[in-house]
């Protein structure tokens, strides 16, 4: 026998039951005892076949095209379909043995869901997430290790309050982001299997985390995916950057993707949920399908919390009598603040260049830069006013995935413009009413880079490797020192706690200060609800002050990014505070260099 826990059945003891009609469209459900109903929507494919534990068994077609039948079979047992001499595993198989291109396992989840109660988890706006990427937060690169890592306890120790796991779903390989992944319903077989997976999430709960799940519903990766041979239906006629375009006004499909997210809540108790790009999930139908997803999911998790990463700067989604997602991923302040300590345009920073400090200032007062204004290069700008959110409805960061990902070598903020500044980004982004997000080994100020990487070659590797360098083609030296995303050694790099940071313990201090005092201090007053408008004054080529009214009082930030001789006229801004206020809550620097004050009254400033 090997690993994958079946009892002593032969494949002369699997057998069929019934050919079986249903609702179903997709997957594989317990029955009864050692039985099982299979579902499979291919409307193209005239007959497909069952390969389960050696035995092959036809598979009934409906008129709905969905292919079905009903047989016996121990848990743990392995199957895949097969159309003609295609064979390949579930698309919405729930655990792979042998990665994308191997067998699918029977898997009975139940005991998983039922374990133990879902938690509730505490309302989004009193968050602070860590990113975090499963196959590099420990050396193993494990479920299993990442419970037993002392930095996931260091994170909750430091006022963490949520982690979110990037995309878990099977991806080609050993090694990868898991932005390719083929078969999102299963755990990537190289970090572990279910249990395990549940083990993680189950000591972080322990720990007082909430835990995310990043999905990825707006496309399919490169290699290993057969739903456009099998079930072409599934897919428009039309390709964006990352592949075929996905038809959500089929009901199969919606289906797929509902399903698929039910799954993770409900079987392994995630807290929430992180939408990828739901900008790409282009949908005509009514409602489309990133409405449907949230109504649905909140009508049977009411206290899921759920994250958009949007690029549209859109409100209605994120207003809070909707009812739908509790936050939108903030791109803008991270772009701002991006060109303004670093001076690059490439890609999509070049939108910022010519203003970012005024761009920063837009996204602390309201939480967009991009409003549907004139631009300095007179272009409109895309989006809508958004001042009238709550600051909960954006979570901000200095770097995620993506930042240090879409770069050549993937370096960190800390690593391109020092620990002085970066420490200044830091105090403003965890003292501000928005919900912060920090990536992974960022508390602790770690120089790891965080470079793409993938675990697969032929065409799929060479076209990705094309697009890369178009990409970096308007970077100093055209992107030619990129480091190769297939080798080995450079996933070897990703790991953000090999090597301890040369001022680890001041980002630690730095970290662990900060986070305590918005427990303390500042999440009471974020509660008590904004009493008036945010004012936020450009000071300085690189300076800013900003003041947030709560009906508790008012909360003042005050960052310098640049060094000596950076304010007005060629002066230093004032250090000191407003009238009223003692001492600052936190101070960063002399007013040298990079610097940052944060003072609390009782009432407005005048």
């Amino acid at each position: 026998m090997d690993d994958r826990s079946g009892g002593d059945w032969t494949g002369a003891q699997v057998h069929l039951l019934a050919r079986t009609a249903g609702a179903e469209f997709w997957g594989v459900r317990p029955t009864g005892p050692n039985e099982w109903s299979f579902a499979l929507w291919a409307p193209s494919c005239p007959e497909i076949m069952l390969e389960l534990e050696g035995a092959t068994l036809p598979m009934q077609r409906g008129e709905d095209g969905v292919h079905r039948l009903r047989a016996r079979a121990p848990e743990g047992a392995v199957y895949r379909f097969r159309a003609g001499d295609l064979r390949f595993a579930d698309p919405a198989s729930v655990h792979q043995w042998g990665g994308v291109e191997g067998h699918s396992v029977l898997r009975d989840l139940r005991r998983l869901a039922d374990r133990s109660a879902r938690r509730v988890p505490t309302p989004f706006a009193r968050q602070v997430i860590a990113e975090v990427h499963v196959g590099s937060f420990t050396p193993a690169g494990t479920f299993a290790a990442a419970a037993r890592a002392p930095e996931l306890r260091r994170l909750a120790d430091l006022g963490v309050t949520a982690i979110e796991l990037m995309p878990l779903g099977q991806f080609p390989g050993t090694r990868g982001w898991g932005y390719d992944s083929v078969l999102p319903y299963a755990p990537q077989d190289s970090y572990g299997g279910p249990e395990d997976l549940a083990g993680l999430i189950d000591t972080a709960h322990g720990l007082g985390l909430s835990v995310y799940l990043d999905v990825v519903f707006n496309h399919f990766g490169p290699k290993g995916n057969v739903l456009s041979k099998i079930c072409p239906e599934f897919f428009r006629d039309e390709e964006n950057d990352w592949g075929q375009k996905i038809d959500y006004t089929r009901p199969a499909v919606r289906a797929f993707f509902l399903d698929c997210a039910r799954h993770w809540l409900r079987d392994y108790h995630f807290d929430g949920l992180r939408f990828d790009a739901i900008h790409e999930m282009e949908d005509l139908s009514a409602p489309p399908i990133e409405e449907e997803l949230p109504r649905t999911l909140r009508a049977e998790f009411p206290h899921v919390h759920l994250v958009a990463e949007d690029c549209r700067n859109g409100t209605a989604l994120y207003e809070p009598a909707q009812g739908l997602y509790d936050a939108n991923w903030d791109d803008d302040y991270h772009h701002a603040l991006h060109v303004l300590l670093t001076g690059e345009s490439f890609g999509y920073y070049a939108d910022y260049t010519p203003q970012p400090l005024q761009d920063l200032a837009l996204a602390l007062r309201d939480g967009q830069a991009m409003q549907g204004q004139v631009r300095p290069d007179g272009c409109t700008a895309k989006g809508q006013p958004s001042a009238h959110l709550p600051a909960s409805a954006f979570v901000n960061f200095n770097l995620n995935h993506d930042h240090a990902g879409n770069r050549p070598r993937g370096e960190r903020l800390v690593s391109l413009v020092g620990s002085a500044r970066a420490q200044v980004a830091h105090a403003l982004l965890l003292t501000a009413p928005y919900v912060p997000l920090l990536f992974m080994g960022e508390e602790c100020g770690s120089r790891a880079p965080f470079p793409w990487f993938g675990d697969y070659g032929g065409s799929a590797a060479q076209k990705m490797l094309e697009g890369r360098r178009e990409q970096f083609g308007d970077l100093p030296g055209g992107g030619r020192d990129m480091l190769d995303p297939f080798d080995p050694a450079t996933a070897g790099l990703a790991h953000p706690y090999a090597e301890a940071a040369p001022d680890q313990d001041s980002w630690l201090n730095l970290t662990q200060h900060l986070l305590d005092l918005r427990r303390r201090v500042l999440l009471p007053l974020f509660d008590s609800g904004r009493a008036a408008a945010t004012r936020v004054a450009v000071i300085g080529p690189q300076a800013l002050t900003v003041d947030w009214v709560f009906h508790a009082g008012c909360l003042r930030a005050v960052a310098g990014f640049g060094g000596a001789g950076f304010g007005a006229a060629g002066t230093k801004p004032a250090t000191a505070g407003p009238a009223g206020a003692s001492q600052p809550l936190c101070q960063i620097g002399d007013g040298d260099g990079p610097w940052f004050r944060l003072w609390l009254t009782e009432a407005a400033p005048s």
